[in-house]
């Protein structure tokens, strides 16, 4: 049967299965290189230093990838983007140092960037406005769904170092022949280059409490991903325990992503956001007390992944429900910035706590910042634009 790609039912499909491998590549990563640079004796700060530069390469990214979607279409980038995550990834067991590391995950962040900007952008201008919102909680059910199999391939290790990146690689190549399939588009001709700080000025004055959802997922993704290994080592967890236990934040984010949409949609989304937070930062705050053992770990890991997991997603669309159709491209640029901050910051400020306070400080700090969210959307109006 010869099936039409560039039906947007299809293209909608295959730009599904770039982010669910994106996704496993980036939740594999993070604590497979956090558990490899521990074995060599790598320090915790040095270790979350050397995880924040794929968060450097994808923040760095932001800031000029708008011109050549424009110039291209959004196929090319995509290919490019997924084109320097293989070739990065196939040559981290070649060469096992910090410095060569740093640079494959500035370029792996380069990629990541590239691509998941490309993807979404595309699936939003392209979705009817009825089913935009459905779209665009596909996309973050796909790429939770990967990121929390991702961590699964630190359990490949006991097959060879080689294995877990090669398996990687090759979901990446089949996805990259299908995308090579589809029709390319370009995004429409936007505003005047000149309007861009008046716009990025008028969504943050309409949009800031939504907005700092992404700001959070990216401080607790990357922060989870590559400072848990080292809290789970410490505390004396296994390996094998970490690879299971990390999905599992993955896992609640799923089961939990439509029912809070749905609820958003019922009750409003500022008061799911707000509930979500408060009972989030209650989850993170629980994990040290529950020591070593991974059934407790775990249980808290599901409420924590299912009360927070849903954050970038369901801000986006409160953003949307805020901003007028011609904001949206902005805040979506300023969502992206700001994940990248968070996700920067999240190793940075995990490996330092650990090294130099407290092995448990790490859930602390997350617990804080969701508090501290939660208590800031108890004073946000929404304006009319």
């Amino acid at each position: 049967m010869n099936l039409n790609l560039s039906n947007s039912n299809y293209k909608l499909i295959i730009l599904i299965m770039v982010i669910v491998v994106a996704g496993m590549s980036q939740g594999m990563l993070l604590p497979l290189l956090t558990i490899l640079l521990d074995r060599s004796g790598v320090s915790a700060d040095a270790n979350g230093l050397n995880a924040a530069a794929l968060y450097i390469g994808i923040f760095s990214t932001v800031f000029f990838i708008e011109k050549p979607v424009r110039r291209f279409g959004y196929k090319p980038v995509i290919m490019v983007g997924m084109g320097m995550i293989i070739l990065a990834t196939c040559l981290f067991p070649l060469w096992q140092q910090t410095a060569v590391w740093f640079v494959l995950r500035l370029l792996v962040g380069v990629g990541d960037s590239a691509l998941h900007y490309a993807t979404q952008l595309w699936i939003v201008t392209s979705s009817p406005k009825e089913r935009r919102g459905r779209n665009i909680s596909l996309y973050g059910m796909a790429y939770g769904l990967g990121f929390s199999l991702g961590p699964i391939g630190i359990t490949l290790l006991k097959i060879g170092i080689w294995f877990p990146f090669l398996i990687t690689s090759g979901f990446f190549v089949i996805v990259l022949l299908l995308v090579r399939k589809l029709t390319n588009e370009r995004p429409e001709r936007g505003e005047r280059i000149e309007a861009i700080h008046k716009r990025a000025s008028m969504v943050f004055r309409l949009a800031w409490f939504p907005l700092l959802t992404s700001l959070l997922f990216g401080y607790m993704e990357a922060s989870m991903n590559s400072n848990f290994p080292l809290y789970g080592l410490r505390v004396g967890l296994r390996e094998s325990d970490i690879g299971v236990l990390l999905p599992i934040i993955g896992v609640g984010s799923l089961i939990m992503q439509l029912p809070l949409g749905i609820w958003s949609d019922r009750i409003g989304r500022r008061s799911i956001l707000i509930a979500t937070g408060f009972i989030g930062a209650l989850a993170f705050a629980c994990i040290p007390f529950a020591g070593s053992n991974p059934w407790w770990i775990g249980l808290l890991f599901g409420v924590a992944g299912g009360m927070v997991g849903s954050f970038f997603s369901l801000g986006l669309a409160y953003a949307a429900d805020i901003l007028p159709r011609h904001l949206l491209p902005t805040a979506n640029v300023i969502a992206s910035i700001q994940y990248s901050v968070g996700s920067i910051a999240g190793p940075l400020i995990g490996g330092f706590a650990i090294g130099y306070l407290h092995v448990a400080s790490m859930f602390y700090l997350i617990s804080f910042i969701y508090l501290l969210f939660a208590l800031s959307g108890l004073i946000f109006k929404h304006k009319a634009a």
